[in-house]
């Protein structure tokens, strides 16, 4: 489920300053996107959403000076619905009297900033976005390997979360463990991130709950990370099959967007902290262009060649 956001939340995390109704900040958001009410303040509202963050910046206060006193109110009353949450105005410009009042009228907060239209806006974007979009809880370990996100997941007891505290110990860094968060950040990739309650612990049996920001350092822990490849322990049996080649194409799919899936045999004397490590170096290096199988392919393929001339 998506978090609620309120207007306090969005001034703390994208740059901005209250120019007015400071007593209003807890009015809730309710959606990421962002309105530059460009054609509304010639009057044309058919298509207004009034339950968005409301953007003005340079085009829009330049319009409203060639507007007179009574045009510019009725427009800025217009726009101050009660679903409305803010009113942003950006480059550090001037908010018109008429504004204010409407605003005051309809307790709705003014905020400021002297950044443009664009970077506030890629701001609020991104804030809103994450925080907005519809989340999905999987029972499993998030770390952070060499900058990929690597989501483990597997049966309980299998070994997930000491495997993580012994890549914890060889520096990488927990995001999440026995619970993960994802969202969808844009149509390609997800984002994975603790409950608040879970935030920098870990559970070991045995042991109990640990946190891991306490004992290794800030270093040891991420807030979230982007999911690059889900790596699922199984347990060994002699029935089991396994990809031995690593290249069957599983893939995690969530929200719609695909994950690449690896099934990691687990069994006594294993390293599993060491396989998983490599797997990972090994992901990296393919998305950089190098493949260790196609590698294979070629030096079979020559040792082949060479047989058959001989």
């Amino acid at each position: 489920m998506a978090e609620v956001v309120k207007v306090q939340d969005l001034v703390e995390n994208t740059r901005l300053e209250v120019v007015a109704g400071s007593e209003y900040l807890d009015r809730v958001i309710t959606t990421g996107d962002i309105s530059r009410p460009g054609l509304e303040m010639t009057g044309y509202f058919s298509y207004y959403a009034p339950n968005r963050v409301q953007l003005l910046g340079i085009t829009e206060i330049s319009f409203s000076k060639r507007m007179s006193h009574d045009e510019l109110l009725m427009i800025a009353r217009k726009m101050a619905s009660e679903e409305t949450p803010a009113f942003v105005v950006s480059t550090g410009l001037n908010v018109p009297d008429e504004f204010i009042q409407a605003a005051e009228e309809a307790k709705i907060p003014i905020l400021g900033t002297k950044l443009t239209s664009s970077r506030i806006l890629a701001n609020m974007t991104y804030f809103l976005g994450g925080k907005l979009a519809q989340r999905q809880s999987v029972h499993g370990v998030l770390v952070d390997i060499y900058g990929l996100g690597v989501l483990i997941t597997g049966d309980s007891g299998v070994g997930k979360s000491e495997t993580a505290l012994e890549l914890v110990r060889r520096g990488h860094r927990l995001v999440a463990d026995d619970r993960v968060d994802i969202y969808q950040q844009d149509e390609e990739r997800l984002v994975g991130e603790a409950p608040a309650i879970l935030n920098h612990l870990m559970e070991i049996r045995g042991v109990g709950i640990i946190d891991v920001m306490n004992l290794y350092g800030a270093g040891a822990v991420r807030s979230h990370a982007t999911i690059s490849m889900n790596l699922h322990l199984e347990t060994w049996t002699p029935e089991a099959k396994f990809d031995r080649l690593g290249n069957a194409g599983d893939v995690l799919s969530i929200f719609g967007v695909d994950i690449p899936r690896f099934a990691v045999p687990v069994r006594t004397g294993r390293n599993l902290a060491i396989i998983i490590e490599a797997a990972a170096m090994n992901f990296r290096a393919k998305s950089m262009g190098y493949d260790a199988m196609k590698k294979f392919d070629n030096n079979l393929n020559k040792l082949i060649a060479e047989n058959s001339e001989n």
